[in-house]
């Protein structure tokens, strides 16, 4: 009989191939004897070794790539978590998300880190259990640190425990709200304002020479919905710059307003006319959304893979 209700959100530290598949199968496997839909969003290399472990379950397991899904760390709960569970109502569900694995860019962990803390709060009060395994032997250590920070219970060495440096989640991703770098001397500017047409062809001038039609109508559209939000909630001036990186496309906006949700972008509203879609939008959309938000004012940075 069922004895887990609420919510569960443990972090499995792993150093060994053998050592994660042997407890991720044990997870999915027990997950599937009490009934539960069951997905496992983990990267590349990982993905195939749970495929092959988990091959006689069929179905009963869905599968993920999470560097294609969950590459931008935003898009992971509305776009992979918040949506599997919606297509289970009514139904206790049991993930494995590998938000956090070796390749991730110094740019990309602070949006990672911020995302594993927001789990806590997108998830209060829903009937779930998301593990979420870190590669000790190949991440940094302070990326392992910060997963006691952002897990309320740990698993190492096949015991699990309370972490006793858990956190108010978001009071935790708030610490990941970091400034962004200033745009390069050589960066593209236009100040904007009353409407953010003039942004939309901005941004297409610059990015059909680097990026492929569609993906540079994307990110005219992310942008677009970025300016719309200055319009509408920031005193109707900001500026956006566009740079190119190696194999990026970049967007960067600031405006003077304060953006103080912390889920903003992160939890789909009820339907397009709530305030928010904008963000959840931008974040399908983008590779990566880095936002730094203050009372002085707030940067978000958009990334397109070329």
């Amino acid at each position: 009989m069922r004895t887990v209700i609420g919510f569960h959100h443990p972090a499995l530290l792993y150093a060994r191939s053998e050592e994660y598949v042997a407890a991720v199968s044990g997870f999915a496997r027990a997950a599937v004897a009490n009934g539960d839909p069951v997905l496992i969003a983990v990267p590349g290399t990982n993905l195939e070794l749970l495929r092959g472990a988990l091959a006689d379950l069929g179905d009963r397991v869905a599968f993920a790539d999470m560097a294609v899904a969950g590459r931008n760390p935003g898009w992971i709960i509305p776009g992979v978590l918040l949506r599997f569970a919606a297509d289970h109502p009514g139904r206790r569900v049991s993930i494995v998300g590998e938000p956090i694995w070796r390749g991730r860019s110094a740019m990309e962990y602070p949006a990672c880190a911020a995302h594993e803390a927001l789990i806590n709060e997108a998830f209060d009060g829903r009937d779930a259990t998301i593990l979420c395994p870190y590669d000790v032997r190949r991440l940094d250590p302070s990326v392992v640190a910060d997963a006691w920070a952002t897990h309320p219970t740990m698993i190492e060495n096949g015991v699990s425990r309370d972490s006793d440096r858990y956190a108010d989640p978001v009071v935790t991703a708030a610490a990941f709200n970091q400034p962004l770098p200033v745009p390069p001397a050589h960066a593209a500017t236009l100040v904007y304002g009353e409407t953010p047409a003039a942004v939309r062809c901005f941004v297409r001038r610059h990015a059909t020479a680097h990026l492929p039609e569609d993906r540079a109508e994307e990110l005219v559209l992310a942008v677009s919905e970025v300016a719309a939000n200055t319009v509408r909630h920031a005193g109707g001036r900001g500026t956006v710059s566009y740079w190119t990186e190696p194999g990026l496309v970049v967007c960067q906006l600031h405006d003077n307003g304060h953006l103080t949700d912390p889920l903003a972008g992160r939890i789909v509203p009820p339907d397009i006319r709530y305030r928010g879609f904008g963000l959840v939008l931008t974040n399908n959309l983008c590779d990566l959304v880095r936002i730094h938000t203050s009372p002085s004012g707030t940067t978000i940075r958009l990334h397109k893979q070329r």
